[in-house]
């Protein structure tokens, strides 16, 4: 950008997880002047950064990004209910149709609609800037977002094009830090330790967030250290009691239990308890119930 970048560790606090520090510095370079485009993606960083934090009410405005946020908020808040949310899927298929080249609306499209499942979709609405070599902090966002999309189908050569243009970009963004973390995570055990080595860096200059907790304890489980991913595990639960758990950490405890021949039931009834919509939830019930029916067959 030419102008002052006000918004630098606004944006990097919300990539890294620290929402509730990023709700506090968008509230404090309110006061500082700034573009009416830094405005605006101030204000939508705000509701980002409210929504994370499981905070529905209030989102929304008169830009047509803040409008997305404000269905995301609706879509958020009816987790579970499908019939509920049908609808407001409609609705931001309908708005992202009508700002094509609103990289917001784009963006809040793509996570909704992979959200709901519709993988395709959700990799179209950012297909376009992530096709580019990324030279904003929204394009960027792109870019990340079509790299997970591209892990997630299993298209590893695809997502490592992503990164380099990620790379191309700003080889430094926390972005792009963040998209060679994935990809290594991808790639097995080879590409752990690199993956470690990065989030170590982003903990010390940024601090701790559940979210890079959680990857530290995935690339350590990569690497075989159970035992070292369910004390990084622990400590997001103890340094970050004042937020919601994140199911990532009970699923990645889960994890952690069972290869360490530890009981794990208290922790999927948690799970199942706090998160009963969740996917994972989901399944594993599916799982149980089929074992169930199968075990009468044999019942003697």
């Amino acid at each position: 950008m030419s102008e002052p970048d006000e918004l630098y560790t606004l944006r990097a606090q919300f990539w890294l997880g620290h929402y509730g520090l990023a709700v506090e510095e968008a509230k404090s370079v309110a006061r500082r002047p700034m573009s009416p485009a830094l405005k605006e993606e101030r204000e939508e960083f705000l509701a980002r950064a409210n929504l994370a934090l499981g905070n529905y009410s209030g989102i929304g405005g008169s830009s047509p990004g803040l409008q997305a946020l404000s269905i995301k908020a609706q879509f958020d808040a009816a987790s579970g209910n499908e019939a509920a949310q049908a609808p407001l899927l409609d609705n931001i298929k309908s708005l992202a149709g009508s700002h094509s080249n609103d990289a917001s609306v784009q963006l809040t499209a793509s996570h909704m609609l992979l959200t709901a499942g519709q993988v395709k979709e959700a990799l179209q609405c950012v297909s376009a800037a992530a096709a580019t070599t990324a030279t904003s902090s929204i394009t960027m966002e792109h870019g990340l977002m079509a790299l997970q999309i591209y892990l997630r189908i299993d298209r590893l050569d695809l997502a490592r094009q992503q990164l380099m243009r990620l790379r191309s970009g700003d080889e430094d963004s926390v972005l792009t830090q963040l998209g060679s973390v994935y990809m290594n995570l991808a790639s097995g055990s080879t590409g752990a330790a690199d993956a470690v080595h990065t989030l170590s860096m982003l903990s010390e200059q940024y601090g701790p967030s559940p979210l890079l907790l959680n990857l530290v304890a995935c690339a350590l489980m990569q690497q075989g250290d159970y035992a070292g991913a369910e004390f990084k595990l622990q400590e997001c639960i103890k340094d970050f009691a004042e937020f919601k758990t994140l199911p990532d950490t009970l699923i990645n405890l889960i994890c952690c239990s069972v290869q360490q021949a530890k009981p794990a039931t208290a922790v999927v009834q948690e799970m199942q308890s706090k998160f009963p919509q969740h996917p994972y939830t989901m399944g594993l019930e599916r799982v149980v119930q089929a074992f169930d029916r199968e075990a009468v067959k044999y019942k003697v």
